[in-house]
Formats: C-alpha cells, sequence, structure tokens
C-alpha cells in the first residue's frame, strides 16, 4: 500500500498525524455515520463493504499488575468478541476487566465509537489480536465515528507499541 492520505475531509486527527509523522502508509475511508446504528464496528464494515473481520475495535480493559491497576488497550475484530481472561493472560494479570466508558474517552480523548489505538492522549499498553496478521491490512477507526484507518497490522503494532496475542473470542 502505498498510498498516504492525510485527510479524506480535509481535517486530520491525532489518529492521522501519528502515523503521518511515522511515514506508515495508510489509507483513510469515510462515510456517513448513522447514530442509530446498533454497533460501530458492523456499521464501518457494512457502510465500507468489507469483511467485518478485518474492521477492529479498540476496547479498553482495566487489570491489576503489580500491585497497580493499568488501563489496557485491546484491539480485536468487530465480528469477534474481547477474550477478558486471554488479555490478563497476554499482559500477565490474573483477571481483566472492561473499563468504564467515562474512563475510556477522558484517557484516550476519543468518543466511543471513535477511541483509536493511534494517536491517545496517553500511550497505554496494546494487545491486538493476533488474527489481525491474517490480512494484509485491517481497518481500525481514525479518531472520530464515520472515518477509518486502513493500515498493515504490523504498521499498528509499530505505531502503538503494541503486541500480538489470541484475545478475541467468536460466537
Amino acid at each position: 500500500m502505498a498510498l498516504t492520505l492525510r485527510s479524506v475531509s480535509g481535517k486530520s486527527t491525532p489518529a492521522t498525524k501519528v502515523a503521518t509523522a511515522a511515514k506508515v502508509a495508510y489509507t483513510l475511508h469515510e462515510y456517513v455515520h448513522d447514530p442509530a446504528a446498533p454497533s460501530y464496528g458492523t456499521e464501518a464494515a457494512d457502510r465500507l463493504g468489507i469483511e467485518a473481520a478485518r474492521v477492529h475495535k479498540t476496547l479498553l480493559a482495566t487489570v491489576e499488575r503489580a500491585g497497580r491497576t493499568e488501563l489496557i488497550v485491546a484491539v480485536v475484530p468487530v465480528n469477534a468478541q474481547l477474550d477478558l481472561n486471554a488479555l490478563a493472560a497476554a499482559v500477565g494479570a490474573k483477571k481483566a476487566e472492561m473499563a468504564k466508558p467515562a474512563d475510556a474517552e477522558r484517557i484516550t480523548g476519543y468518543v466511543l465509537g471513535g477511541i483509536s489505538p493511534l494517536g491517545q492522549r496517553k500511550r497505554l499498553l496494546t494487545v491486538i489480536d493476533a488474527d489481525a496478521l491474517d490480512h494484509p491490512t485491517v481497518f481500525v477507526s481514525a479518531g472520530r465515528r464515520g472515518l477509518e484507518i486502513e493500515l498493515a497490522a504490523v504498521d499498528l503494532a509499530k505505531l502503538t507499541g503494541g503486541t500480538f496475542a489470541a484475545i478475541a473470542k467468536r460466537a
């Protein structure tokens, strides 16, 4: 993927700024977000006409490690659920719990449905579901509802300092 677009709509986001600054190839995809959509991730896959396994949602969880509570970023396909036990194991914790939505927004600087793993206010430990490596590129939020950034999974890991682990469970 050699094409780098700074923005579809003429505006950049913290996520696109991170990718641009690192000179990582990416493509932006914009669609009109429907506020009544029941799922931001499946809406993105449907509107963009791509398989749901390539579109990934960004979730935040809390874990207890070394006597401290930490927020962890988990990136999983929209057609799967986060396996909290697998996430905990991947980061060396006994258990993980979903973070409160208000905490996720405050810490990342993004709103729900637009939380990107890139360009967050504070860099958090990030774990990406290993199945992302099965695709030439994956889609994650570019930092606002209706805007997705497409890039290679290895580039996503590079930009977030993330690691890969089997953290998704499918129905």
